[in-house]
C-alpha cells in the first residue's frame, strides 16, 4: 500500500467494496442510480446488521483496536494529525457512508495511535443543514460502537451566549437544551433495535461527571484553567446563525453556548452504553445587541481554531491518557 511522504497509509477500497447503486423508480417513470446512503432521508436503513458490516469493513484493514473515539469539530480537525500509525479512509471511499461539506471538515476516519493509545477519529462530522437527518449524522457513532470504542470525546465550535466567556475559551459541556427534539427532531426516531439501546434512555447523566472531574485536572494541570468553563450547551438547525431573539431567548434558558451538532452524537452515544465527554470552543461571543454593526461568520470558526490549536492538543493529548487510565482494569 502506497505510503505519503508523513508515512500515513490511505485506505485504498477496491471497487467491489463500494455501496451498491440502487435503482429508484420515480412516479414519473425516471430511473435513478444512488448510493445506498442516500436513499431516503425519511426511514432510517442502517440495520445493527448494516452498521456492522461497515465496522468490519474497517476492522479488517487496521491493526489497531480502539477503545477512545474523537469526532473533531469546525477547525480541529487537526487534533487527529497527532495521531502514530495513521490509516485514514476517506469518507466516500467507506460503504454506505454520506460525506462532508463543510469547509473545515476533512471528512475521513482516522485510525492510529497516540501516546500508545489506539484511537478511532473522525476527522469531520455531518450535520443536519447538509439535508442529512439526525439518525445519518450519528452513524458513525455506532460504526465507532461496533469497532470497539466504549470512551467517545466529542468537540464543536460553539458561540459565547454566556457574557464572561471570551473567545479561545474551552468549555466542558455538562449538559445541553436540544431545540432540534424539541421540534420532534431525534436521531432515535424510529423502530428501536435493542442491540444498540433501550427505547427510552434518560439523558440527564449523559456527560460522565468522572470524566469531567478529570479534565479539570487536566486543564489545571495544564494552567489553562482561566480559560476553561464549564456549562450548558444549545443546538439550534443551522445553517444560518442565530437571530438577537433566539439567542437571549436561549440565554434566558440557561445555555452558556449555542450550535449546530454534537447533541445527536451524544444521544446515539449514550444510548448505546457509550461514556460521553464533550467540549465547546468558543469561537465568538454571540451579538445580543440591537446596535451592534457585526456579524457572526464561519472564517472567525476556523480562525480561533488555527489560535487554539496548540493547546488543544496538549489538551486532547492529556485527557487521552487520563481516560485511558480510567479503562484500565483494578489489580
Amino acid at each position: 500500500m502506497k505510503e505519503t511522504p508523513i508515512q500515513e497509509r490511505t485506505a485504498v477500497i477496491a471497487n467491489s467494496h463500494k455501496p451498491m447503486l440502487t435503482p429508484l423508480h420515480l412516479d414519473f417513470g425516471t430511473t435513478i442510480a444512488a448510493d445506498l446512503a442516500s436513499v431516503s432521508n425519511h426511514e432510517n436503513f442502517y440495520t445493527y446488521e448494516l452498521v456492522e458490516s461497515i465496522a468490519k469493513f474497517l476492522l479488517e484493514r487496521v491493526s489497531v483496536r480502539p477503545t477512545i473515539g474523537i469526532i473533531c469539530g469546525s477547525g480541529m480537525g487537526p487534533l487527529a494529525d497527532m495521531l502514530s500509525d495513521k490509516v485514514a479512509f476517506p469518507y466516500e471511499t467507506i460503504p454506505h457512508f454520506p460525506t462532508s461539506t463543510v469547509p473545515g471538515h476533512a471528512g475521513r476516519l482516522v485510525f492510529g495511535k497516540l501516546n500508545g493509545v489506539p484511537l478511532m477519529c473522525m476527522q469531520g462530522r455531518f450535520h443536519y443543514y447538509e439535508g442529512y437527518p439526525l439518525w445519518k449524522c450519528s452513524m458513525p457513532v455506532r460504526v465507532m460502537k461496533l469497532v470497539g470504542v466504549t470512551h467517545l470525546i466529542i468537540t464543536n465550535a460553539a458561540g459565547g451566549l454566556n457574557p464572561d466567556y471570551e473567545p479561545g475559551d474551552i468549555m466542558i459541556m455538562k449538559d445541553h437544551i436540544n431545540l432540534l427534539g424539541f421540534a420532534g427532531n431525534n436521531p432515535l426516531q424510529g423502530v428501536n433495535d435493542e442491540r444498540f439501546g433501550p427505547r427510552f434512555v434518560a439523558m440527564n447523566r449523559a456527560y460522565d461527571a468522572g470524566l469531567r472531574a478529570v479534565a479539570w485536572d487536566v486543564a489545571k494541570d495544564l494552567n489553562m484553567a482561566d480559560v476553561t468553563r464549564e456549562g450548558v450547551y444549545a443546538v439550534i438547525g443551522g445553517p444560518n446563525f442565530e437571530t438577537i431573539a433566539e439567542l437571549r431567548m436561549l440565554r434566558t434558558c440557561g445555555a452558556d453556548t449555542v450550535g449546530m451538532s454534537t447533541v445527536a452524537e451524544v444521544i446515539t452515544a449514550y444510548h448505546c452504553g457509550m461514556t460521553v465527554f464533550a467540549f465547546s470552543l468558543v469561537t465568538n461571543k454571540c451579538i445580543m445587541d440591537y446596535d451592534s454593526l457585526e456579524e457572526t461568520n464561519h472564517t472567525e470558526v476556523i480562525e480561533v481554531g488555527k489560535v487554539r490549536e496548540p493547546l488543544l492538543k496538549k489538551f486532547v493529548s492529556k485527557l487521552i491518557s487520563r481516560f485511558s487510565e480510567l479503562q484500565k482494569p483494578v489489580q
